[in-house]
Protein backbone atom coordinates (compact mmCIF):
# COMPACT_ATOMS: atom_id res chain seq x y z
CA UNK A 1 0.00 0.00 0.00
CA UNK A 2 0.93 2.97 -1.03
CA UNK A 3 1.61 5.72 2.16
CA UNK A 4 0.07 9.25 1.85
CA UNK A 5 2.91 12.00 2.12
CA UNK A 6 0.68 13.70 4.80
CA UNK A 7 0.39 11.73 8.40
CA UNK A 8 -3.28 11.02 9.05
CA UNK A 9 -5.40 13.63 11.11
CA UNK A 10 -3.47 16.44 9.72
CA UNK A 11 -4.21 18.80 6.98
CA UNK A 12 -1.90 19.86 4.23
CA UNK A 13 0.48 22.67 4.70
CA UNK A 14 -1.56 25.52 3.84
CA UNK A 15 0.94 27.79 2.19
CA UNK A 16 2.34 24.74 -0.27
CA UNK A 17 3.66 25.95 -3.15
CA UNK A 18 2.18 25.74 -6.24
CA UNK A 19 3.40 23.90 -9.07
CA UNK A 20 6.23 25.62 -11.45
CA UNK A 21 4.41 26.56 -14.44
CA UNK A 22 7.71 28.23 -16.64
CA UNK A 23 5.86 28.23 -19.86
CA UNK A 24 2.59 30.48 -18.10
CA UNK A 25 2.22 34.22 -19.54
CA UNK A 26 4.14 36.50 -17.19
CA UNK A 27 0.55 38.23 -15.51
CA UNK A 28 -0.38 42.24 -16.38
CA UNK A 29 -0.02 43.04 -12.81
CA UNK A 30 3.41 42.30 -12.86
CA UNK A 31 4.51 43.68 -16.14
CA UNK A 32 6.57 46.88 -16.22
CA UNK A 33 3.59 49.38 -16.59
CA UNK A 34 5.59 52.43 -17.01
CA UNK A 35 7.38 50.96 -19.93
CA UNK A 36 4.94 51.57 -22.46
CA UNK A 37 4.58 55.43 -21.72
CA UNK A 38 8.32 56.28 -21.71
CA UNK A 39 8.99 54.37 -25.04
CA UNK A 40 6.25 56.21 -26.55
CA UNK A 41 7.43 59.30 -25.49
CA UNK A 42 11.09 58.41 -26.51
CA UNK A 43 10.07 57.90 -29.97
CA UNK A 44 8.27 61.01 -30.09
CA UNK A 45 11.96 62.70 -29.17
CA UNK A 46 13.52 60.64 -31.68
CA UNK A 47 10.75 61.98 -34.42
CA UNK A 48 11.25 65.73 -33.10
CA UNK A 49 15.55 64.88 -33.36
CA UNK A 50 14.82 63.46 -37.14
CA UNK A 51 12.85 66.67 -38.21
CA UNK A 52 15.55 69.25 -36.73
CA UNK A 53 18.27 67.69 -38.64
CA UNK A 54 16.03 67.41 -41.54
CA UNK A 55 15.55 71.80 -40.82
CA UNK A 56 19.23 72.16 -40.00
CA UNK A 57 20.27 70.10 -43.29
CA UNK A 58 17.77 71.40 -45.74
CA UNK A 59 17.83 75.12 -44.35
CA UNK A 60 20.67 75.66 -42.27
CA UNK A 61 20.89 78.94 -41.75
CA UNK A 62 17.18 79.74 -41.68
CA UNK A 63 16.17 76.83 -39.33
CA UNK A 64 19.03 76.97 -36.94
CA UNK A 65 19.21 80.77 -36.37
CA UNK A 66 18.20 81.74 -32.86
CA UNK A 67 15.30 84.00 -33.90
CA UNK A 68 13.40 80.90 -35.96
CA UNK A 69 13.66 78.51 -32.94
CA UNK A 70 12.60 81.49 -30.71
CA UNK A 71 9.78 81.83 -33.10
CA UNK A 72 9.09 77.99 -33.12
CA UNK A 73 8.58 77.76 -29.98
CA UNK A 74 6.77 81.01 -29.41
CA UNK A 75 4.14 79.90 -31.99
CA UNK A 76 4.00 76.20 -30.47
CA UNK A 77 3.42 77.53 -27.04
CA UNK A 78 0.00 78.87 -27.91
CA UNK A 79 -1.41 76.09 -29.32
CA UNK A 80 0.40 74.25 -26.48
CA UNK A 81 -1.68 75.77 -23.64
CA UNK A 82 -4.85 74.46 -25.83
CA UNK A 83 -3.74 71.18 -26.30
CA UNK A 84 -2.55 70.65 -22.19
CA UNK A 85 -6.67 71.21 -21.67
CA UNK A 86 -7.64 69.09 -24.78
CA UNK A 87 -6.05 66.50 -23.14
CA UNK A 88 -7.61 66.28 -20.12
CA UNK A 89 -11.08 66.67 -22.39
CA UNK A 90 -10.00 63.68 -23.99
CA UNK A 91 -8.81 61.47 -21.26
CA UNK A 92 -11.79 62.00 -19.34
CA UNK A 93 -14.15 60.77 -22.27
CA UNK A 94 -15.17 63.95 -23.91
CA UNK A 95 -13.77 66.00 -26.92
CA UNK A 96 -13.84 69.96 -27.41
CA UNK A 97 -14.49 70.97 -31.00
CA UNK A 98 -14.93 74.61 -29.71
CA UNK A 99 -11.09 75.36 -28.64
CA UNK A 100 -10.53 77.32 -31.61
CA UNK A 101 -13.68 79.23 -31.70
CA UNK A 102 -13.38 80.32 -27.97
CA UNK A 103 -9.58 81.49 -28.65
CA UNK A 104 -11.23 84.20 -31.02
CA UNK A 105 -13.96 84.74 -29.12
CA UNK A 106 -11.70 85.74 -25.76
CA UNK A 107 -9.62 87.69 -27.94
CA UNK A 108 -11.53 89.91 -29.74
CA UNK A 109 -13.78 90.65 -26.04
CA UNK A 110 -10.64 91.58 -24.52
CA UNK A 111 -9.41 94.10 -27.25
CA UNK A 112 -12.54 95.64 -27.49
CA UNK A 113 -12.14 99.63 -26.90
CA UNK A 114 -14.02 99.07 -23.43
CA UNK A 115 -12.02 96.51 -22.85
CA UNK A 116 -8.36 97.94 -23.51
CA UNK A 117 -9.76 100.87 -20.99
CA UNK A 118 -8.79 98.92 -18.03
CA UNK A 119 -5.49 98.18 -19.32
CA UNK A 120 -3.04 95.13 -18.62
CA UNK A 121 -5.42 93.29 -15.82
CA UNK A 122 -8.62 94.22 -17.71
CA UNK A 123 -7.71 92.39 -20.83
CA UNK A 124 -5.81 89.36 -18.84
CA UNK A 125 -9.37 88.86 -16.79
CA UNK A 126 -11.65 89.53 -19.77
CA UNK A 127 -9.75 86.67 -21.88
CA UNK A 128 -9.92 84.45 -19.06
CA UNK A 129 -13.53 85.36 -18.18
CA UNK A 130 -14.86 84.34 -21.58
CA UNK A 131 -12.43 81.13 -21.46
CA UNK A 132 -14.03 79.97 -18.73
CA UNK A 133 -17.46 81.32 -19.29
CA UNK A 134 -17.53 79.20 -22.73
CA UNK A 135 -16.48 75.90 -21.09
CA UNK A 136 -18.94 76.52 -18.20
CA UNK A 137 -21.72 76.44 -21.13
CA UNK A 138 -19.58 72.97 -22.50
CA UNK A 139 -19.66 71.70 -19.62
CA UNK A 140 -23.50 72.28 -18.02
CA UNK A 141 -24.31 70.59 -21.65
CA UNK A 142 -22.48 67.91 -21.14
CA UNK A 143 -22.50 66.85 -18.11
CA UNK A 144 -25.74 68.21 -16.81
CA UNK A 145 -28.01 68.47 -19.61
CA UNK A 146 -27.05 64.89 -21.21
CA UNK A 147 -25.72 65.90 -24.43
CA UNK A 148 -23.32 64.34 -26.47
CA UNK A 149 -19.94 66.02 -26.38
CA UNK A 150 -19.40 66.08 -30.19
CA UNK A 151 -22.81 67.90 -30.55
CA UNK A 152 -22.47 70.58 -27.94
CA UNK A 153 -19.32 71.92 -28.31
CA UNK A 154 -20.05 71.73 -32.51
CA UNK A 155 -22.88 74.23 -30.75
CA UNK A 156 -20.47 76.34 -29.18
CA UNK A 157 -18.05 76.43 -32.02
CA UNK A 158 -20.68 77.94 -34.34
CA UNK A 159 -22.10 80.12 -31.35
CA UNK A 160 -18.37 81.90 -30.58
CA UNK A 161 -17.46 82.32 -33.85
CA UNK A 162 -20.56 83.83 -34.93
CA UNK A 163 -20.08 86.71 -31.96
CA UNK A 164 -16.93 86.87 -32.53
CA UNK A 165 -17.81 88.18 -35.91
CA UNK A 166 -20.42 90.11 -34.74
CA UNK A 167 -18.13 91.83 -31.61
CA UNK A 168 -15.81 92.86 -34.28
CA UNK A 169 -17.95 93.35 -37.65
CA UNK A 170 -15.02 91.55 -39.87
CA UNK A 171 -12.29 93.98 -38.58
CA UNK A 172 -9.27 93.59 -36.46
CA UNK A 173 -9.15 95.29 -33.71
CA UNK A 174 -5.87 96.96 -32.43
CA UNK A 175 -4.11 96.65 -29.13
CA UNK A 176 -3.40 100.01 -27.62
CA UNK A 177 -2.20 98.72 -24.15
CA UNK A 178 1.69 99.53 -23.71
CA UNK A 179 2.09 96.84 -21.23
CA UNK A 180 0.54 93.89 -22.88
CA UNK A 181 2.77 94.70 -26.39
CA UNK A 182 5.65 94.78 -24.36
CA UNK A 183 5.69 91.49 -23.91
CA UNK A 184 6.10 90.22 -27.14
CA UNK A 185 9.34 92.63 -27.85
CA UNK A 186 12.94 91.03 -27.74
CA UNK A 187 13.85 93.41 -24.64
CA UNK A 188 11.39 91.21 -22.87
CA UNK A 189 12.70 87.99 -23.08
CA UNK A 190 14.29 86.18 -20.00
CA UNK A 191 17.83 85.10 -21.05
CA UNK A 192 16.86 84.87 -24.70
CA UNK A 193 13.35 82.70 -23.40
CA UNK A 194 10.21 84.17 -24.50
CA UNK A 195 7.59 85.35 -22.18
CA UNK A 196 5.12 83.23 -23.90
CA UNK A 197 7.10 80.08 -23.88
CA UNK A 198 7.67 80.57 -19.98
CA UNK A 199 4.18 80.76 -19.43
CA UNK A 200 3.68 77.48 -21.82
CA UNK A 201 5.89 75.62 -20.07
CA UNK A 202 4.63 77.15 -16.72
CA UNK A 203 0.94 75.68 -17.75
CA UNK A 204 2.63 72.46 -18.88
CA UNK A 205 4.05 72.24 -15.13
CA UNK A 206 0.87 72.61 -13.57
CA UNK A 207 -1.09 70.19 -16.01
CA UNK A 208 1.61 67.35 -15.31
CA UNK A 209 1.52 67.75 -11.88
CA UNK A 210 -2.33 68.12 -11.55
CA UNK A 211 -2.37 64.73 -14.44
CA UNK A 212 0.11 62.40 -12.30
CA UNK A 213 -0.02 63.74 -8.88
CA UNK A 214 -3.85 64.92 -7.67
CA UNK A 215 -7.25 62.61 -7.51
CA UNK A 216 -8.40 65.28 -10.12
CA UNK A 217 -6.10 63.51 -12.31
CA UNK A 218 -6.95 59.82 -11.37
CA UNK A 219 -10.74 60.81 -11.38
CA UNK A 220 -10.18 62.22 -15.12
CA UNK A 221 -8.54 58.66 -16.33
CA UNK A 222 -10.76 56.66 -13.95
CA UNK A 223 -14.07 58.30 -15.67
CA UNK A 224 -12.44 58.07 -18.93
CA UNK A 225 -12.05 54.41 -18.85
CA UNK A 226 -15.41 53.28 -17.68
CA UNK A 227 -17.92 56.55 -16.18
CA UNK A 228 -20.15 53.68 -14.77
CA UNK A 229 -17.31 51.75 -13.03
CA UNK A 230 -16.21 55.30 -11.41
CA UNK A 231 -19.82 56.36 -10.39
CA UNK A 232 -20.02 52.83 -8.26
CA UNK A 233 -16.87 54.20 -6.84
CA UNK A 234 -17.79 57.47 -5.73
CA UNK A 235 -16.99 59.87 -7.89
CA UNK A 236 -18.77 62.47 -9.39
CA UNK A 237 -18.36 61.79 -12.99
CA UNK A 238 -21.07 64.91 -13.79
CA UNK A 239 -19.35 66.78 -11.62
CA UNK A 240 -16.03 65.88 -13.02
CA UNK A 241 -16.93 66.19 -16.54
CA UNK A 242 -17.85 70.16 -16.01
CA UNK A 243 -14.63 70.90 -14.26
CA UNK A 244 -12.43 69.40 -16.64
CA UNK A 245 -14.62 71.66 -19.63
CA UNK A 246 -14.23 74.50 -17.34
CA UNK A 247 -10.24 73.69 -17.40
CA UNK A 248 -10.34 73.48 -21.17
CA UNK A 249 -12.39 76.49 -20.91
CA UNK A 250 -9.29 78.64 -18.77
CA UNK A 251 -6.55 77.04 -21.14
CA UNK A 252 -8.58 78.63 -23.99
CA UNK A 253 -9.05 82.33 -21.96
CA UNK A 254 -4.89 81.62 -21.76
CA UNK A 255 -3.86 81.29 -25.32
CA UNK A 256 -6.20 83.69 -26.45
CA UNK A 257 -4.20 86.36 -24.18
CA UNK A 258 -0.69 85.14 -25.72
CA UNK A 259 -2.08 85.24 -28.91
CA UNK A 260 -3.24 88.99 -28.29
CA UNK A 261 -0.01 89.50 -26.86
CA UNK A 262 2.11 87.81 -29.68
CA UNK A 263 -0.45 89.65 -32.68
CA UNK A 264 -1.30 92.61 -31.01
CA UNK A 265 -4.27 92.66 -31.85
CA UNK A 266 -7.99 90.68 -31.53
CA UNK A 267 -9.68 89.14 -35.00
CA UNK A 268 -12.26 86.92 -35.21
CA UNK A 269 -10.51 84.49 -37.43
CA UNK A 270 -7.53 84.08 -34.55
CA UNK A 271 -7.28 80.23 -33.45
CA UNK A 272 -8.96 78.70 -36.59
CA UNK A 273 -8.20 75.19 -36.95
CA UNK A 274 -6.94 75.05 -32.97
CA UNK A 275 -9.35 72.61 -32.23
CA UNK A 276 -7.89 70.08 -35.04
CA UNK A 277 -4.32 70.81 -34.17
CA UNK A 278 -4.91 70.26 -30.66
CA UNK A 279 -6.77 67.34 -31.02
CA UNK A 280 -4.07 65.68 -33.18
CA UNK A 281 -0.74 66.63 -30.95
CA UNK A 282 -2.75 64.78 -28.42
CA UNK A 283 -3.53 61.63 -30.29
CA UNK A 284 -0.31 60.97 -31.46
CA UNK A 285 1.54 61.97 -28.27
CA UNK A 286 -0.65 59.14 -26.62
CA UNK A 287 -3.63 59.99 -25.40
CA UNK A 288 -5.98 57.34 -26.43
CA UNK A 289 -9.26 59.41 -28.54
CA UNK A 290 -11.81 56.90 -26.33
CA UNK A 291 -10.42 58.37 -23.33
CA UNK A 292 -8.99 56.46 -19.94
CA UNK A 293 -5.13 57.15 -21.14
CA UNK A 294 -3.33 60.41 -21.88
CA UNK A 295 -0.07 62.02 -21.24
CA UNK A 296 0.94 65.31 -20.46
CA UNK A 297 4.27 65.39 -21.73
CA UNK A 298 3.32 63.52 -25.32
CA UNK A 299 1.10 65.88 -26.12
CA UNK A 300 3.52 68.42 -25.64
CA UNK A 301 5.56 66.76 -27.87
CA UNK A 302 3.08 65.96 -30.50
CA UNK A 303 2.51 70.08 -30.82
CA UNK A 304 6.15 71.01 -30.77
CA UNK A 305 6.43 67.82 -34.00
CA UNK A 306 3.54 69.69 -35.64
CA UNK A 307 4.91 72.92 -35.11
CA UNK A 308 8.15 72.16 -36.61
CA UNK A 309 6.92 70.63 -39.83
CA UNK A 310 5.23 73.77 -40.35
CA UNK A 311 8.35 76.08 -39.81
CA UNK A 312 9.99 73.16 -42.40
CA UNK A 313 7.89 73.18 -44.69
CA UNK A 314 7.20 77.09 -44.40
CA UNK A 315 11.23 77.45 -44.71
CA UNK A 316 11.67 75.02 -47.83
CA UNK A 317 8.63 77.34 -49.72
CA UNK A 318 6.62 74.05 -49.98
CA UNK A 319 2.44 74.38 -50.67
CA UNK A 320 0.44 74.23 -47.08
CA UNK A 321 -1.80 71.02 -49.09
CA UNK A 322 1.32 69.23 -49.04
CA UNK A 323 1.58 69.80 -45.49
CA UNK A 324 -1.56 68.99 -44.58
CA UNK A 325 -1.41 65.88 -46.28
CA UNK A 326 1.89 65.16 -44.04
CA UNK A 327 0.07 65.88 -40.87
CA UNK A 328 -2.86 63.80 -41.84
CA UNK A 329 -0.28 60.69 -42.53
CA UNK A 330 1.12 61.36 -39.07
CA UNK A 331 -2.37 61.31 -37.24
CA UNK A 332 -3.48 57.82 -39.04
CA UNK A 333 -0.19 56.23 -38.41
CA UNK A 334 -0.57 57.21 -34.58
CA UNK A 335 -4.09 55.69 -34.54
CA UNK A 336 -2.65 52.40 -35.92
CA UNK A 337 0.15 52.43 -33.44
CA UNK A 338 -2.72 53.04 -30.83
CA UNK A 339 -4.92 50.36 -31.95
CA UNK A 340 -1.87 47.74 -32.23
CA UNK A 341 -0.45 48.85 -28.72
CA UNK A 342 -4.73 48.35 -27.02
CA UNK A 343 -4.41 44.60 -28.53
CA UNK A 344 -1.19 43.77 -27.24
CA UNK A 345 -2.63 45.13 -23.97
Amino acid sequence: MTQSATPAGQDAPPFAPAPSTPDRKQPAAHRPLGLRPDVRNLSLLGVLAVLVAVGGITRPAEFLATSNLQLVLTQASIIGVVTVGMTFVITGGGIDLSVGAIVALASVWATTLATQEYGFAGILFTAMAVGVGCGLVNGLLVAYGGMVPFIATLAMFASARGLALQLTDGKTQIVTVDSVLDLGVRDAYILGVPPLVLVFAAVTLIGWLLFNRTTFGRRTVAVGGNAEAARLAGIDVRRQRLHLYLLSGLCCGVAAFMLIVLAGSGQNTNGNLYELDAIAAAIIGGTLLSGGRGTIIGSVLGVLIFTTITNIFALNNLESAVQQIAKGAIIVAAVLIQRRTLRDD
